[in-house]
């Protein structure tokens, strides 16, 4: 008798699951083309969509207050991260133990409990909200991905190439920028990479922290969704999604270029 094929349900698991994620995605990309205002007929092949983002001033407004805040929240996060990292490498044991689960503990805790701790901190000293509150809210969850990132670069480190330029008379400062800095600057990056994206999409903590005049890309689209979504902003949700795919992509290479050096 011949033999009967086994059906590999691992890999029609995977296919449902992919398809589950990324059918809706490709639906969006699609209609984002499309001729018609509704999203459920299609009629015809079109740019007009993307000519109206572009021509859009209250989108391209959010879309450069997202990226303000994106940018300084995710360079604030590299700055402060890889210290935290470098001053927390000389502790062992359960100091440095407790310093990764601090580290950590905001990635845990539920974005609408920061969101709300955040509108508290900020009515209770009276603080503008604005685009400060919203880099000053946005860097603190974006610290903990650049300061892990780096901490375990930081692990696999060999200080000789700094102990040497120590003994050849450089400076503490000198060494770091000379011989450290060089060795864990794509960790450095890749974090920062990471935290850029991830404030780019955030909306929970930013609703909480936002101003009345002041709007991010998520939030506004959000806002929009109430009255029913049209093409242009499926068109708008297109070019999202082709920038995350390009800081993904810088993020794999930089990880991937780290690897190799190793």
């Amino acid at each position: 008798m011949p033999k009967q094929k086994k059906v590999n349900f691992e890999k029609i698991y995977l296919a449902a699951v992919l398809a589950f994620i990324y059918v809706p995605m490709l639906l969006v990309i699609v209609y984002s083309f499309n001729e018609s205002k509704l999203s459920t007929v299609w009629g015809g092949f079109s740019l007009d969509w993307y000519k109206k983002l572009f021509s859009n001033r209250e989108l391209g407004a959010a879309f450069k207050n997202s990226l303000i805040v994106a940018f300084s929240s995710s360079v604030l996060a590299a700055v402060i991260g890889t210290s935290g990292a470098l001053g927390f490498r000389k502790y062992t044991g359960a100091v440095n133990s407790a310093a990764e689960k601090l580290a950590v503990f905001p990635l845990m805790m539920p974005e609408i409990i920061t969101g709300l701790v955040f509108l508290l901190i900020f009515s209770a000293v009276n603080i503008k909200f604005g685009l400060l509150t919203l880099v000053i809210a946005h860097t603190s969850f974006c610290v903990p991905y650049v300061f892990m990132v780096v901490k375990g670069s930081l692990s696999q480190l060999d200080d000789s190439g700094a102990e040497a330029a120590r003994d050849l008379g450089a400076s503490p400062a000198r060494a770091f920028f000379d011989v450290t800095l060089p060795s864990i600057f794509p960790s450095v990056m890749s974090g920062t990479l990471l935290s850029f994206a991830m404030s780019l999409d955030d909306v929970v903590i930013s609703f909480f922290v936002t101003g009345a005049k002041t709007n991010t890309l998520p939030i506004k689209i959000y806002s929009q969704l109430k009255v029913g979504v049209t093409p242009e902003i499926n068109a708008l949700c297109t070019v999202i999604f082709a920038v995350t795919l390009v800081v993904v992509a810088l993020y794999l290479g930089i990880g991937k270029s780290r690897g190799q050096r190793r």
